[in-house]
């Protein structure tokens, strides 16, 4: 699996069925001619509310793997549904579309069509590359009902008393290995679950479709009578349709790891005759400022709340960049002010390098491939960032040569470093006072130089001081 260097050779990934390090590899047959792409499906967003900082992490998982692939020259096709009716809410009672219009008093769809439009100007802000499809759920009702058909005549779901179709879990030999769980321990009424008084034959079996019932919004016609798809059976039916039978790597949040996916599991592998999936991607929770997020905690944070401080929203980027994927992330506002600061100075200090020209060399080659390297190992981002940081203040290497690294490795990053961006104009004021504590500084007037820092601080203005003189950014607004 290494080299005798210890250099990984490519992409390798902790999976979450076999629980340890394995390669990514390719399957093939992704379509425009190419035989040796890879097949990846991430899961989505369900779109009756805003995704917070906590989703944009897991979003950025699927977008950090196609960076790694297609840095070493490898095609990807990556699929990302869009959950727009399907997801019950955790009273087991009501789709979260419709539960959002009732409180907005809107058309559903309109509303999920809303969510989705700020999603994908989110990941925009975000630097993350777009799947080359978004299919919804409401859109591939028929692909789901062949999918239920199948599983029925290979006996693996039946029809309830009620109407609605369910999977039998003790059909499925291997259930529980992907999240560990045992059917035996599985209590009645679990989360996201239905408990339909006894229209399934086994507690832990789950509805595939679900009769529409009093339900008169957002219900199909199928063999079975009117309803609606269950959660699960999107993913199935879509990953199996968009990447032609077979899905090299299936990547989510750790909360999906259960059910979701386990279910997901359990309703694709039937219909290929193995293992659908060959590797699992999950990443962690994130914290802010020590807590989950959560509306009842009044911590939830969109990026919308980064960008009106004033903050540059590749600074959240930055941040999970400095996190291992597989870890819990504790994020706040000192630290993402933290990486806004960073990031200005990288790219300023990159028009300054660019003065040289842009320059390649050994040094450059072994350090760019120190880089891509730990991105192959496991997405070990967090080793990437120590040496991009070390590069900035390496004496050996000439302004050329960090130019040239920064300009092949941005790629990896995604953090626009080679980008100058343009700041707000600095007024009349704020110019005086650098001005008087630039003289300051040059007459080691230390006490008039701090007290000006801290008047610019007032106005928004962090002053920096280095072996090259003063320098200035804008500080983010942090209440």
């Amino acid at each position: 699996m290494r080299r005798e260097k210890g250099k990984i050779e490519s992409l390798h990934i902790y999976d979450t069925l076999k629980r340890q390090l394995e390669p990514v590899t390719s399957s093939g047959g992704i379509g425009d001619g190419n035989s040796d792409g890879f097949r990846i499906y991430c899961c989505g967003p369900t779109v009756y509310r805003d995704a917070h900082v906590g989703n944009l992490r897991t979003f950025l998982l699927s977008d950090l793997v196609r960076r790694t692939l297609e840095f070493s020259g490898s095609k990807v096709r990556l699929i990302q549904n869009i959950t727009d009716v399907g997801h019950m809410s955790e009273d087991f009672e009501e789709d979260k579309v419709l539960a959002q219009s009732k409180v907005e008093k809107r058309d559903p769809f309109a509303i999920a069509r809303d969510y989705e439009s700020k999603f994908h100007k989110d990941l925009a802000l975000m630097n993350v590359i777009p799947a080359d499809e978004y299919p919804r759920a409401s859109e591939c009702i028929k692909m789901m009902i062949e999918h239920i058909s199948q599983l029925i005549s290979l006996g693996f779901a039946y029809v309830g008393d009620d109407g609605s179709v369910y999977f039998s879990a003790e059909k499925f030999e291997s259930y529980g290995e992907l999240s560990g769980n045992r059917l035996d321990a599985l209590k009645p009424g679990h989360r996201y679950e239905y408990s339909e008084d006894g229209a399934k034959k086994f507690h832990a079996d789950w509805a595939l479709w679900k009769a529409a019932g009093q339900r008169t919004e957002m219900i199909w016609q199928t063999p079975w009578g009117p309803g609606f798809p269950g959660w699960h059976i999107e993913c199935s039916a879509m990953s199996l349709h968009y990447l032609k039978g077979h899905v090299d790597l299936h990547i989510g949040g750790i909360d999906l790891r259960f059910p979701h996916h386990e279910n997901e599991r359990a309703q694709s592998n039937p219909i290929v005759g193995g293992e659908a999936v060959s590797l699992w991607l999950h990443g962690e929770h994130l914290l802010f400022e020590g807590r989950k997020m959560s509306k009842s905690a009044g911590n939830v944070v969109l990026l919308s709340d980064v960008v009106s401080k004033g903050i540059d929203p590749l600074s959240v980027r930055f941040c999970f960049l400095e996190n291992r994927y597989r870890s819990q992330m504790d994020l706040s506002w000192q630290s993402i002010n933290a990486a806004f600061i960073t990031l200005q100075r990288w790219r300023e200090k990159y028009q300054l390098w660019l003065n040289d020209g842009a320059l390649q060399s050994d040094r450059t080659q072994e350090l760019i491939s120190s880089i891509y390297q730990a991105f192959c190992d496991d997405l070990d981002t967090p080793r990437a960032m120590i040496t991009l940081r070390g590069i900035e203040k390496d004496a050996s290497l000439s302004d050329g040569e960090k130019a040239g690294i920064f300009q092949s490795i941005d790629a990896l990053f995604g953090l626009d470093l080679t980008s100058l961006r343009v700041e707000k104009e600095i007024s009349e004021h704020a110019a005086s006072l650098l001005s008087q504590r630039e003289h300051a500084r040059s007459q080691r007037d230390f006490a008039t130089s701090d007290a000006l820092r801290d008047q610019l601080l007032e106005l928004g203005i962090e002053v920096r001081d280095s072996a090259e003189g003063q320098s200035w950014s804008w500080r983010a607004k942090i209440e």
